[in-house]
């Protein structure tokens, strides 16, 4: 199988109008945040497993082509039994190889963030995990410090080098692991999981983290054999005592940033538009904030319905401060957010001390449109609503900086050039192609 394409890769900015209203209904992709690790976990089962909804976003599909350059199969299934249909797009078997390649070239995993999970997948295929520093956004310093002291726990050592780590992994059998965690990361919380599936011993994981994304790849352990006793504050993993011979078939859940973004894109324009393809509890505190606004907004179980209509704003101050904690706000879900206040009535507040180098990205972006957004700290502004944006040329540096700034210009009078584009098809396939769909004036630039 070859990696897909970006779509329109020669597309090289966005010629953004200001919008009418935004009107219909739209359905998200697989969400990028959830198929990384999953994929990942697909690639230490030692099994066949049909992933489903995987996007076409930038950044899975080179995780499948570093999962090629392991040694594993992948294939793409099709619709009927007679092999007679094309392949699905959306889904990948992915199969362990045979004969591991000992020496992949994983130069493409310093272009992404999340080709640290794929480390138990070569810690089990060859013992030894030899990985370039991660890339991914330019949001602040996230290092990977947490993820080395979960692989110590399990006995690896781990040898930093100056143009990236390299991990061996421990020479004895694991009897059992308890990893306690200073902060909720992600990544922390999938290596040690991951880690743990690869040792075949138990796992006790204590201040785990608890977005959608982890417990979907606890969810797909479950599947396995594994019994995960999940909780808020800890959780434990016991190895299977027999594991199910019935196809593996794991289902990416919809992206809920993409969601969000789509669902501030219709408030923003005073639109009507109907979100499909997500998981409800997914989306909730984006739903209480457009709430809080006087946006009405209808969930479901996989879908939202969203209306914007001045007569039922509040005036109500938007407090959007992304955490960690279990009831917390996902970081990803601010730039929107902050791209939707510019234009509702009220003194709204932001925070993101996750990504302690985004408020550089945005703030400075929305700044060329016009906005005037006081930063209270590196990592907190505030600012007032509703504002005049003007059209301008405009970089999207990050995928969530992009992605927010199409918001901005479909507010923006005149036109906006959006630069940048491979930052923004890194986490999203298509994001204007969808917002043209609801009735968006955006025209592509190629060379």
């Amino acid at each position: 199988m070859s990696s897909l394409s970006p779509t329109n890769p020669s597309t090289t900015a966005l010629s953004v109008r200001r919008s009418r209203p935004l009107t219909g209904a739209i359905r998200v992709d697989g969400s990028k945040n959830a198929a990384l690790p999953l994929i990942a976990a697909a690639a230490v089962t030692g099994r066949t497993v049909r992933v489903e909804r995987i996007p076409r976003s930038t950044d899975v599909q080179v995780m499948l082509a570093l999962l090629q350059e392991m040694g594993y199969v992948l294939t793409k299934p099709v619709s009927s039994s007679d092999g007679l249909q094309p392949p699905e797009a959306d889904k990948v078997d992915v199969t362990a190889p045979s004969h591991p390649n000992h020496a992949p070239d994983l130069r493409a995993a310093a272009t992404i963030r999340a080709s640290y999970y794929l480390v138990p997948a070569l810690l089990q295929a060859s013992g030894r995990a030899s990985m370039p520093w991660p890339g991914g956004c330019s949001i602040g310093d996230r290092g990977m410090d947490q993820h080395f002291k979960v692989y110590e726990q399990f006995g690896d050592k781990v040898r930093i080098r100056e143009d990236g780590y390299e991990i061996r992994r421990a020479a004895g059998p694991v009897e059992k692991v308890t990893v306690d965690l200073p902060f909720r990361s992600r990544g922390a919380s999938v290596a040690a999981v991951l880690r743990a599936a690869v040792a075949d011993c138990p796992l006790t994981l204590r201040n785990p983290n608890t977005s959608p994304e982890f417990s979907a790849v606890l969810a797909a352990l479950g599947t396995t054999g594994w019994e995960v006793c999940p909780g808020t504050d800890l959780i434990r993993l016991t190895p299977p005592v027999a594991r199910p011979d019935t196809p593996l078939i794991w289902e990416i859940p919809g992206d809920k940033i993409e969601a969000a973004t789509l669902a501030c894109a219709v408030a923003a324009t005073g639109g009507r538009g109907r979100v499909e393809g997500i998981v409800e509890a997914d989306v909730g505190p984006v739903v209480a904030l457009l709430r809080g606004l006087g946006i009405l907004v209808e969930s479901q179980a996989d879908a939202m319905h969203v209306q914007a209509d001045p007569r039922t704003f509040t005036g109500r101050p938007l407090r959007a401060v992304a955490s960690l904690d279990p009831a917390g706000l996902d970081a990803d879900f601010e730039p929107p957010l902050m791209a939707l206040a510019l234009g509702m009535p009220g003194a709204h507040l932001f925070s993101d001390a996750i990504n302690p180098g985004r408020h550089g990205n945005l703030l400075a972006q929305f700044g060329r449109l016009g906005a005037t957004i006081e930063p209270l700290t590196p990592t907190e502004c505030r600012l007032t609503g509703p504002q005049r944006l003007t059209g301008a040329t405009v970089e999207a540096t990050d995928i969530r900086t992009g992605s927010a700034l199409l918001i901005a210009a479909l507010t923006a009078h005149g036109t906006t050039m959006l630069r940048g584009l491979n930052q923004l098809r890194r986490g999203h396939a298509d994001l204007p192609a969808k917002l043209r769909s609801l009735g968006a004036d955006i025209t592509e630039v190629s060379r």
